[in-house]
């Protein structure tokens, strides 16, 4: 099976060496052609297009920032007949449903296929891969999937997993933002951080996001490998489809704002940790302890 693989940032960098690594052959391009060095030397080949990517590959996978980049990446790549689409980024439900239908206009399919985790996850192969589309495409890719991700779940019919994929999203910014907050009342009230840390890790009221990025809140890297552009559009679409399905989301109108908020403070491009910063900014405390990495391995 010959893959193209499009987007080649911190998420997408990690998805494609696992492809290369599994002995897929796979032609990558990113429009920074220094992202592609690490996939060369892997064993990958650089294309110096979105179309010489696909040109010749049964498939062309791509992971990008927003839903115009994947449609302008879509347009590029001119697929034809036979040809399948893995779209591994995250997009809304009407995205989806709206670049499917582009797709399909040029004889090719789409599979969607975001993945939840992290980076860190991501580059050991150990993701959890959301699917959505028919089951037969599925199945045509899984091996490719599963060389990105250790499980892989069908979500449903396209558009499907991009609901989960925003889900998921929508509760990791707001146990971002709870971690924040248990932190600094731990370090307010006199507590040592790493072992607070540690309790609150042996605890129920743990989180994948505090066992995670509460270390690098902790270490004062702040290195997560998302940004803070990428957590406000992801919170958009929850927000989309809260007022569509006519579900009050409270806590993720409060995570808009405070995401927001760290945007105009800190950049856009600042990693979505930073949004705890907030908090230690305005109480003149910080929220450093010994022993916690500046990335997560």
């Amino acid at each position: 099976m010959r893959y193209g693989f499009v987007g080649l940032g911190e998420l997408g960098g990690a998805l494609a060496a696992c492809l290369i690594r599994a002995g897929f052959a796979v032609r990558v391009h990113d429009r920074d052609p220094g992202r592609g060095a690490a996939a060369v030397a892997a064993g990958g080949a650089w294309a110096a297009s979105p179309a010489q990517a696909a040109e010749g590959a049964d498939a062309v996978v791509t992971c990008l920032p927003s839903p115009l980049a994947s449609e302008a990446v879509l347009e590029a790549m001119a697929l034809g007949p036979g040809q399948a689409w893995v779209e591994m980024s995250t997009l809304g439900r009407a995205d989806v449903l709206r670049l499917a239908a582009l797709a399909r206009a040029r004889g090719a399919r789409m599979l969607e296929a975001p993945v939840t985790g992290g980076v860190h996850l991501a580059l050991r192969g150990e993701v959890t891969v959301l699917a959505g589309g028919e089951a037969d495409l599925l199945e045509r890719h899984r091996p490719a999937l599963e060389a990105m991700g250790r499980r892989v779940i069908h979500m449903g019919p396209l558009g499907s997993a991009a609901v989960a994929k925003v889900i998921t999203n929508m509760l990791a910014f707001v146990h971002l933002l709870s971690c924040g907050e248990a932190l600094m009342l731990a370090r307010r009230s006199g507590l040592d951080l790493a072992r607070a840390w540690e309790a609150i890790a042996a605890s129920s009221g743990t989180s994948f996001v505090h066992e995670t990025e509460g270390r690098l809140i902790l270490n004062g890297s702040y290195d997560v490998g998302f940004s803070m552009d990428l957590a406000i559009k992801d919170l958009g679409f929850a927000l989309d489809l809260g007022r569509e399905g006519g579900v009050p989301l409270d806590l993720a109108e409060r995570a808009m704002a405070a995401f927001r908020e760290g945007r105009a403070a800190y950049g856009g491009a600042a990693p979505s940790t930073m949004v705890v910063r907030l908090l230690e900014d305005a109480l003149g405390t910080d929220l450093r302890a010994e022993g916690f990495p500046a990335r997560l391995a």
